[in-house]
């Protein structure tokens, strides 16, 4: 039975969080969010518990939400796990560690050559990927370094999802070992040396995360929630703001180079869309060429699962002694991941804590420059993307959208300006944060309603700090 036209012109988006469950009603002529709603997400349960009290709360707020579209993405249970099989450390493996985290995994182990048994007998029950990213050797060279890297997994007992993305000359031959073994053929993430070509791999990963990961970790006994998931969410996310920072075509233009940071419960993720100067002689240096379209996900920073490690790596990485009292509130949010400040000292603990993943996280994304002497002569030495000429910095994560009138400067604006240390980080950026939580819902909406993601997208622009 079909439903009403008129409930065509919504869209209800959905994102099963690790802690909440976060859903808008999207009106697609106006492009704008006319309903919102939150619940924890229920994973003791069944996830769609939680679902089902966010759409009760959109119908309450807007009837056309009971029969809309429901486009969704999930980072439930655990988010996506991918571990990275390589020849070469510092080539294809690390190529491979940037594809699998643009691809919205966590990367939870990165093997190359030489390959050891027991590291491939332990790979289940040690790191526990969701899929395995097979790459190894460029487009015409020798077929052996990927086929090594297949017999390993076989032979390592591994029967879980493999996407395989070296040598295109080899893949028959990979196909072959892996045999029964579910796997899909993606074009080489390096097909020649000093090439990242992530979208073949990209597109993989989502296929084999729809595929196997959702309906795998039983989430849900409801066959509806496989059918409304469209990806994880950071990879959802790195769409929304791909489509943000890129627009459509030239009638619609994106906002330019922008870079996201997001603080959750249990990672910080940096995505950043920045257009590479291929003059820039300080990238020539690095054998894995930097793409424009980047993310990092930082398991140790946090502000409830991972908040203690997150104090510890301040202590490390800046400036500052150890505060007894914020390490004490640390502990406390590592133990109960659903406590709220209750009080205006827990916001400004909350507060510290978010600064210092977001000063951390953004550290590890952009990296640093320095002067070095070569052959050539004097030449700067770059790791990391090089974010100081951006035009827009936005924060989002719970902390940002529900804070106190400033949050953004107090949280963002320390990493910010000049930097010593030679840091890339953002010299002049605007500031906004993504209070209606756009982005996702803009992810989710690019496939299928290319022209409302884009409307929507830009009203990120009107946000304020």
């Amino acid at each position: 039975m079909a439903r009403p036209e008129q409930h065509d012109s919504v869209v209800v988006c959905v994102d099963f969080g690790s802690t909440f469950t976060k859903a808008a009603l999207v009106d697609l002529a106006d492009a704008r969010i006319v309903a919102s709603a939150s619940h924890p997400t229920t994973i003791e349960t069944d996830v769609l518990d939680g679902y089902d009290a966010c759409l009760a709360e959109l119908t309450r707020q807007d009837p056309r939400a009971a029969d809309a579209e429901v486009l969704a993405c999930s980072s439930a249970g655990g988010g996506l796990r991918i571990a990275v099989v390589g020849n070469e450390e510092l080539v294809t493996a690390e190529a491979g560690r940037r594809v699998a985290l643009s691809s919205g995994g966590k990367v939870v182990a990165v093997l190359s050559r030489p390959f050891e048994d027991e590291a491939f007998a332990e790979l289940g029950s040690t790191s526990r990927p969701d899929v395995v990213l097979l790459t190894g050797g460029t487009d015409g060279g020798n077929a052996e370094a990927l086929v090594a890297g297949a017999t390993a997994l076989r032979d390592g007992g591994w029967d879980g999802p493999v996407v395989v993305a070296g040598n295109v000359d080899a893949r028959d031959e990979v196909a072959t070992v892996l045999g029964a073994i579910p796997h899909v053929l993606a074009d080489n993430v390096v097909p020649k040396i000093g090439v990242l070509a992530p979208d073949s791999a990209r597109a993989a990963i989502r296929e084999m995360f729809l595929a196997h990961v959702i309906g795998g970790k039983h989430l849900s006994e409801r066959a509806d929630f496989t059918a409304m998931v469209r990806g994880a969410t950071p990879d959802v996310v790195l769409t929304g703001v791909e489509v943000f920072a890129r627009g459509l075509d030239e009638t619609r233009p994106g906002a330019g180079d922008v870079v996201v940071v997001d603080v959750g419960g249990a990672t910080t993720d940096v995505h950043s869309v920045v257009e590479v100067d291929p003059e820039d002689s300080g990238l020539a240096r690095e054998v894995v060429a930097t793409t424009p379209v980047t993310r990092t996900v930082e398991g140790d920073l946090g502000m409830r699962w991972s908040a203690e490690s997150t104090v510890e790596a301040m202590l490390d990485g800046l400036d500052g002694a150890a505060d007894p009292a914020l390490v004490e509130a640390a502990r406390r949010r590592r133990v109960d991941p659903g406590w709220l400040p209750d009080s205006e000292q827990e916001v400004e603990y909350d507060e510290a804590i978010a600064r210092g993943a977001v000063g951390l996280a953004l550290r590890r994304h952009a990296g640093r420059s320095r002067v070095v002497l070569s052959p050539e002569g004097r030449v700067v030495e770059r790791t990391g993307k090089d974010l100081r000429e951006i035009d827009l910095l936005v924060g989002s994560g719970g902390v940002l959208r529900n804070g106190r009138s400033g949050v953004a400067a107090r949280v963002l604006g320390p990493a910010t300006g000049e930097q010593d240390g030679g840091w890339q980080l953002p010299r002049a950026p605007r500031v906004v944060i993504d209070h209606d939580y756009v982005l996702a819902a803009v992810g989710l909406l690019a496939e299928r309603h290319p022209e409302a993601a884009y409307r929507l997208s830009r009203r990120l622009l009107d946000e304020r700090e």
